[in-house]
This record gives C-alpha cells, sequence and structure tokens, in this order.
C-alpha cells in the first residue's frame, strides 16, 4: 500500500484533490478544522505528502500549525501563493500547484488551462489530476515564481478591475482597457516587491491573457475581491508602490 497522504482542508478543492489521490491507490487522511493536527502527525508520520487546501486568508494559521515532522512534505495549492508565504514557517521545498481549473458546489471540474505543479512530489500531483482528466503540466522549481505571480495577476487583475466593471473577464481585458491595464501595471509592480526581485512582466501578462481568453465569460469578481483590493492597497502602501487606479477603485467601493 501507497504512503498515505493527508488533505489539511477539505474544501471543494480539498475534495478534488483528494478524490485525485485516491483514484491512483493513496490512502486519503483529512485533517479538518477540529483536527488536532500533533495527533494527526502521530497517526500518520510519514505521509507521501501533506496538502495544505485552506484558503489563502487561513494559510498563514495552518502552517503554523503542521508539526515539524510535516514540514517536508508540504504541499500547496493557494491563490495569490509566493515563496515568502512558506519561507516564513521553515518551509524550504514545498510541491506547490498553481491551479487552473474551478470547482464550485454541484458542479463538475472546470479547466481553463493546464495546472502548473512544481516540487518533490509534482509527478505524483500531475498523476492524480490526470487520472480526473485536469490538464496538467509539470514544471522546474525555476519556472514557478513566473507561474505563481502569472496566477495571482489573473485574480489580482480580473476581480479588482471588475469591481468597476462588473461582467466577465472577456469584458473587462477588452472592453475597458484603459482600466485594466493601469490595474494589471499595478499588480505586477506589487508582486515583484512581494517577490524580492524584478519579475519577466511579459510571461505574466501573455498567460494572464491566454486564461481569458480561454475562459472568457468568467466572471470578473466576487465575494472575495473587496478584500484583495485591500490586501494589495497595504502592501503598496508599506512599500511605497503608487498604485493610482487601485486607490480610485477602492474609493469607489467605499461609496
Amino acid at each position: 500500500m501507497e504512503r498515505p497522504i493527508v488533505v489539511v482542508g477539505l474544501g471543494e478543492m480539498g475534495g478534488v484533490f483528494a478524490k485525485a489521490f485516491l483514484s491512483v491507490g493513496y490512502p486519503v487522511y483529512p485533517a479538518l478544522r477540529h483536527t488536532s493536527m500533533e495527533d494527526a502527525a502521530t497517526t500518520v508520520p510519514d505521509p507521501a505528502l501533506v496538502l495544505v487546501t485552506v484558503g489563502e486568508a487561513d494559510l498563514d494559521e495552518a502552517l503554523a500549525s503542521l508539526p515539524a515532522i510535516w514540514r517536508p512534505r508540504v504541499g500547496l495549492i493557494q491563490n495569490e501563493l509566493l515563496p515568502r508565504d512558506w519561507v516564513k514557517h521553515g518551509i524550504e521545498d514545498p510541491t506547490v500547484a498553481t491551479v487552473w481549473f474551478e470547482k464550485k458546489p454541484g458542479t463538475p471540474v472546470k479547466v481553463i488551462v493546464p495546472t502548473l505543479v512544481a516540487g518533490p512530489q509534482a509527478e505524483l500531483v500531475a498523476t492524480a489530476l490526470d487520472r480526473l482528466g485536469v490538464a496538467v503540466k509539470v514544471i522546474h522549481r525555476d519556472e514557478l515564481v513566473n507561474a505563481l505571480v502569472a496566477k495571482n495577476l489573473y485574480i489580482l487583475t480580473a476581480n479588482i478591475g471588475g469591481l468597476h466593471t462588473g461582467g466577465t473577464v472577456s469584458e473587462l481585458w477588452n472592453g475597458h482597457p484603459e482600466l485594466a491595464g493601469p490595474v494589471a501595471a499595478e499588480v505586477l509592480d506589487i508582486q515583484e516587491y512581494l517577490v524580492g526581485e524584478p519579475l519577466d512582466r511579459e510571461i505574466a501578462m501573455d498567460a494572464m491573457v491566454t486564461a481569458f481568453a480561454a475562459d472568457p465569460d468568467h466572471g470578473a469578481t466576487g465575494r472575495s475581491a473587496p478584500r484583495r483590493l485591500q490586501r494589495a492597497l497595504r502592501f503598496a502602501r508599506s512599500a511605497g508602490i503608487a498604485t493610482p487606479t487601485l486607490e480610485a477603485i477602492a474609493k469607489e467601493v467605499d461609496q
């Protein structure tokens, strides 16, 4: 029998990954909100992977609660994820999936573009997702930051721009370039600060536009959009980054 996989959080996305791992013969141990992580680590001391599938707002708390024995086995799938989020918790080489599929309650998985996976257990994650028919590609660790930034750019540009325009990502990008372009540029300025080094902006922009084109009717905004905007503005202000477009949208939202 294969070593078990721990899935921390079993929402819609966690459920997809749990099903994927089970489909390739790996037992899955769920760790829920009420689960004692130390007790779980005693029960499963040598997991193949500890996949953390909580939302980005709960990520810090979840990583802080992980027992030391699990930290070399961590896998991450969150939106707005960057290396700084795991490094500060002493996690050096996680398996990371930049997820480009959607799962909502009562609906099947919807693939936008291939999900990208890097890290020690990337092949396992890719094999499991492939079994469910989810398009996936294993990438080298050196490509991971660009992949994460591209996904962050997609989410933040769509969500923040959508607070002004509403509608779909296609309507935002193609119908409001005077807004969407500056939003994307300011988001990249913030991402560059968070990464701590210059980014290949062309790669990120191309990936975002490709994803917009792949699912043009995807809603541009959602319940998390105001929080994403405020989080981006906090980062920008702490770094002294000028974000006039984001500030204008925030004033509009507050009215």
